[in-house]
């Protein structure tokens, strides 16, 4: 049988970011240092290819802390954990590992700088997601406003005799957060904002790479979960640059072939917390139904690393 060809059109840099990278290295080598069981507050990142390959290694994944034995390790998500978390782990006795990513701790230190110096503060992010769950405990309630939409910032209402400051979830659509961000600084022109971008360099770049290709392909695959806030904002990106044709997958099994009928360039990439392994499946899939031709497009190149807890190294 002869397939028919298919040129799959590979953005760069996709996939796994250095913050991803760090948490499940940290669940890996805490498992190394103190054996089966590691329990893991909430899921490391959101993926559960990843999940699921860390429980076969002997994590065990809770909601709360209660669900904890005394006395055993445990490991904070990527995403950060308010700060009554660690605190309880300490009454609990628990051997606590912090797998946030350095770039959201980043941002909470930001929040208390602002919350110190007396300023009301705003944070643009979605409700639920454990990032703005986690940035919002860091400080007491009604300390901070969340703001979701350009919308939302139009009618905010907010003390008016406080200064204000803006923060942001670090995974959040570049060019959506611009816009918000510009409503607010016209509403409140003395309002503070970060010192430096608050949106990590994964997300942007993934971003940058996916608006790089979308106007060439006729259809799009992110692959990435529902629950992860950069892989659902890389689909949205992809249809605001030019491919309307975008679908999230979690796994080649998760493709509906018919969306490729009459695609003669496919764009692929991978959210910060699917790993390579999967958009590598994903080629491998296509290769058995087409005559496949990959291309990739790097926007930029990434080399940042980050250190794991000194309790794992030492």
């Amino acid at each position: 049988m002869v397939h028919r060809p298919l040129t799959v059109l590979l953005a760069a840099p996709r996939g796994f970011c250095a913050g991803v990278e760090r948490a499940v290295q940290i669940v890996e080598q805490a498992l190394q240092r103190y054996g089966r069981p590691v329990y893991v507050r909430h899921e490391i990142v959101h993926n559960r290819f990843v999940v699921e390959s860390l429980e076969a290694k002997g994590a065990v994944f809770v909601d709360e802390l209660d669900e904890v034995p005394t006395g055993a390790p445990v490991v904070f998500s990527a995403h950060g954990v308010p700060k009554s978390v660690p605190v309880d782990a300490e009454h609990r006795r628990l051997l606590s590992l912090d797998a946030t990513c350095p770039l959201v701790s980043k941002v909470h230190r930001e929040a208390e700088r602002h919350f110190n110096a007396g300023r009301h503060i705003i944070l643009i992010g979605h409700a639920g997601h454990p990032e703005v769950i986690g940035t919002m405990g860091q400080l007491p309630p009604g300390a901070v406003t969340l703001v979701e939409s350009v919308a939302h910032a139009e009618e905010v209402e907010l003390p008016d005799d406080r200064s204000l400051a803006y923060i942001t979830q670090t995974t959040l659509a570049v060019d959506e957060a611009a816009d918000i961000i510009a409503v607010l600084h016209r509403r409140f022109p003395q309002i503070y904002g970060p010192r430096r971008e608050d949106i990590c360099y994964a997300t942007t770049n993934r971003q940058q790479a996916v608006k790089a290709i979308a106007p060439q392909c006729d259809a799009m695959l992110i692959v990435g979960a529902p629950n992860s806030s950069n892989s659902m904002r890389l689909v949205e990106v992809a249809k605001s640059a030019g491919c309307e044709r975008a679908w999230l997958v979690q796994r080649a099994a998760d493709i509906d072939w018919t969306w490729l009928a009459g695609v003669d360039r496919l764009g692929l990439t991978a959210g910060a917390s699917a790993p390579e392994l999967l958009v590598q499946e994903v080629i491998a899939a296509c290769r058995e139904r087409f005559a496949v031709a990959v291309e990739e497009l790097a926007v930029t190149e990434e080399s940042v690393h980050f250190r794991l807890p000194r309790a794992l190294t030492a």
